[in-house]
Parts: structure tokens; sequence; C-alpha cells
């Protein structure tokens, strides 16, 4: 009984300190999260990217843990669509059945290229979504957009549990997959990615390029104007 009201005595100094300190709390919050995103810039920043294409397939290096890019529809056209995307991004998962729809359509026409940039701000597992996609992808598989709904609320802890859960679904060596997770290559991939949406100035996801231009939400957003567009690129590149 007296441990039990000791705790209710200091849940309720924390609630007092809380009130008292709004102010404060919120603004070293807000020093973190800043100093975080500099530190985030800076190591982006350390990656030469001068020499690269970011328009089309980048050929895997160390820089990216020697991990390829992952292309869906590749073809030897010249016409490339490339989406930056993250995992647990609700408009993401919304827009790629549609985009895949359409690339399988124009298969041999065109290549889609698919880039990790999870905006960790605000989606607390978008990184250890990507890093699990990743993991799976060095086994040949690909999960988590048809997943998204059970995960994407689920706390650090719990979280493994249904990426585990899936992967076993889709028979990963369970052993290697935890180890490729928080392997440096899939760190080194997934940064590679992200530097590489740096540099294309994505600001949101998805987000769209093709043949190197932005394309408006209004235009990938809506299937007869991305088809239009798609169909002038490859007509422009005969």
């Amino acid at each position: 009984m007296a441990q039990k009201k000791d705790k209710a005595k200091n849940l309720a100094k924390f609630k007092d300190f809380v009130d008292d300190n709004k102010f404060a709390i919120v603004f070293s919050v807000l020093v973190v999260a800043f100093l975080g995103g500099i530190i985030w810039l800076s190591s982006l920043e350390k990656i030469d990217l001068s020499k690269v294409d970011i328009s089309k397939e980048i050929p895997a290096t160390a820089d990216s843990g020697n991990i390829a890019e992952h292309v869906y529809s590749k073809s030897d056209s010249k016409v490339t669509l490339v989406e930056y995307g993250d995992y647990q991004c609700p408009g993401c998962k919304t827009a790629s059945s549609r985009i895949k729809a359409i690339a399988e359509e124009y298969k041999g026409k065109i290549n889609l290229i698919f880039r990790n940039y999870p905006l960790v701000s605000i989606h607390p597992n978008a990184l250890a979504a990507a890093s699990v996609a990743e993991a799976a992808g060095l086994q040949g598989k690909y999960l988590l957009y048809d997943k998204q709904d059970e995960w994407t609320s689920a706390t650090a802890n719990d979280r493994m549990d249904y990426f585990i859960e899936y992967a076993n679904e889709l028979k990963l060596n369970i052993d290697q997959f935890k180890k490729d997770i928080e392997s440096e290559k899939v760190k080194a991939k997934i940064k590679y990615d992200q530097a590489i949406g740096a540099k294309a100035k994505v600001s949101g996801t998805p987000s769209f390029t093709l043949n190197g231009k932005d394309l408006d939400s209004k235009i990938w957003g809506d299937d007869s104007k991305l088809k239009a567009a798609l169909d002038e690129a490859i007509n422009s590149n005969k």
C-alpha cells in the first residue's frame, strides 16, 4: 500500500513538473530534432554524387553497400520513372499498387526504380521498415506495403515481431534476415538512397521523377495523365 502511495506521489510530482516546464521540454525536443537533422544531412553530404546520374539506374558500389537498385519492370528503355518512397507513408502504399500496375502495362517500355526515402521525423517505424525491406530483398523477396496497416503504429519493441512473422511467411532464412537488418551494407544502401533523394530535392513522399524531371502529384496521381507523360517520354526517346 505504501509503495502505491509513493508511486502516486511521484507520478503527481512528475505531472506537476511537466506542467511547469512545458515550454522548456518542447524547446528541448525541437533542439534535439534540429541537431539530429543537421547530423543526418551532414552524413549524407559525405557521399559524393557529383558524377552520378540520378535520373537512371545507378550501378551498385561500396557507397550503396554493394546493393543494387530496386528496378521493377526493367528494360533497355531510355525512359526511367523513379519513386522515392517511405514504407510507413500511407500515400506511398496507395500509389504503389497503381504505379506498379501501370509499369506492368508499360513493361519493356520503361524502367521503374524504387529508392528509400524514410521520413524519420514523422514516421518512427520508417527506417526500420526500410531495413527490413532491404534485408528481404537480399533474399529475393519483397514485403511491407501490403502489411503496412498491421505494423505502422507498432512500438519499437513490437514491430520486429510483425517483421519476423512476415519473413516466416516468405520462408526467408530468419537468422540471415536478422543479421542483414542490422548490417552495415543495408545501412549504407538506405543512406545512399537518402543522399540521392536529397540531391533530387525530395521534400515528401511519394515523389516521382521521369527521366530526372519532377512529376507533379496531379500527374502521377492520375493514371491517364501519367500514361500520357510516359507516352510522350517514350516517343521523344525513340
